[in-house]
């Protein structure tokens, strides 16, 4: 048995407890919740890893809750759009926030159209663990030999992401800050184009998901040599983590969680977690999540709001040590 799936089975234990409490609160305080359709704005465009997580989950929560449940895009400005119409909607239960970890960084580095205290966390859905790809150009085979190589190498490395701000820029970033190599941020609009770079040897590495870039792997046109999570995933078992490599620590994941308007009444926030909770176990969401490089993790509302906090700390940090700047 993995470690992830004996994670699973004693949350599951835990997680019993916690709803037969919250079954008992709920019982004694009935709530005419929902009686319309939910609204649940994702910040990006439709495809992109928060979309996917979304639309999976909230499927089945639909169906638990007896009511429609609506997800709608309004992607731009690095996701402020869509976070600044949530944050300005009626805290009345049917309109919530679906965020990944770039939420805990854009007040680093943006002027944004609203203020953290404008939402309140409901709970954590997913985390997207991110290997560390490589262009087979590098003649590097291990992250050892990456690291022994651009220390040889000075100003020959470079990483992309999706942007500046986005969680592979940070794992980049943090990775260059705690190698003390020299490793320039190249900034892209898209996978696609990340990929056709990374496959030509334009750009040196990148860190993401398992979806564009491991079948590449698979067909030997690209490396991946690591993974930034706290264990091994279980069908690349063979790739070990930036922990294991040699950077005790390094487990910068990217999440996906649920927010809702301030004000929205902790009966609705509590109901609305109980039930991702309940979904979130289901065996079809779990092999969904796993085709796209995914795993579900809950967390409550408390919980989340804790690792937003903690997130926004560190990344902070990161970019404070790293002088990153909107170009």
């Amino acid at each position: 048995m993995t470690s992830i799936l004996k994670k699973w089975r004693l949350g599951a234990c835990a997680l019993l407890c916690t709803l037969s409490l919250t079954d008992i609160v709920f019982a004694q305080t009935s709530i005419d919740w929902p009686s319309k359709t939910i609204k649940v704005v994702v910040p990006y465009p439709p495809g992109a890893a928060t979309d996917t997580i979304t639309r999976i989950v909230m499927e089945k929560l639909a169906i638990r809750l007896k009511q429609n449940i609506v997800v709608e895009n309004k992607p731009g400005a690095n996701s402020s759009v869509g976070t600044a119409f949530v944050a300005r909607s009626e805290p009345d239960g049917y309109t919530f926030l679906s965020v990944l970890a770039a939420y805990s960084i854009n007040p680093h580095l943006y002027k944004l159209p609203y203020s953290a205290d404008t939402l309140i966390p409901v709970a954590k859905m997913a985390d997207l663990p991110n290997f560390l790809y490589i262009s087979n150009t590098l003649p590097v085979n291990s992250f050892q030999e990456l690291l022994e190589y651009g220390r040889n190498h000075p100003g020959k490395l470079n990483y992309a992401s999706s942007g500046t701000g986005s969680s592979a820029h940070m794992m980049g970033a943090s990775l260059a800050l705690r190698s003390g190599i020299q490793m320039e941020h190249v900034p892209y609009k898209g996978s696609a184009s990340i990929l056709t770079d990374l496959l030509s040897g334009e750009v040196s590495m990148v860190f993401s998901s398992m979806v564009v870039f491991m079948p590449h792997v698979k067909e030997g046109k690209l490396k991946a040599i690591a993974l930034s999570f706290n264990q091994r995933w279980p069908t690349e078992p063979n790739i070990p983590t930036v922990a294991e490599s040699g950077f005790p620590g390094f487990s910068i994941v990217s999440w996906s969680g649920l927010l809702a308007p301030k004000g929205t009444s902790d009966q609705i926030t509590q109901r609305m977690a109980k039930e991702i909770s309940i979904v979130l176990q289901d065996p079809d969401v779990q092999s969904k999540f796993a085709k796209g490089g995914l795993i579900a993790d809950y967390q409550n509302s408390e919980q989340f709001g804790n690792l937003i906090r903690q997130d926004s700390q560190m990344y902070g940090e990161i970019i404070k040590q790293a002088n990153i700047r909107l170009n």
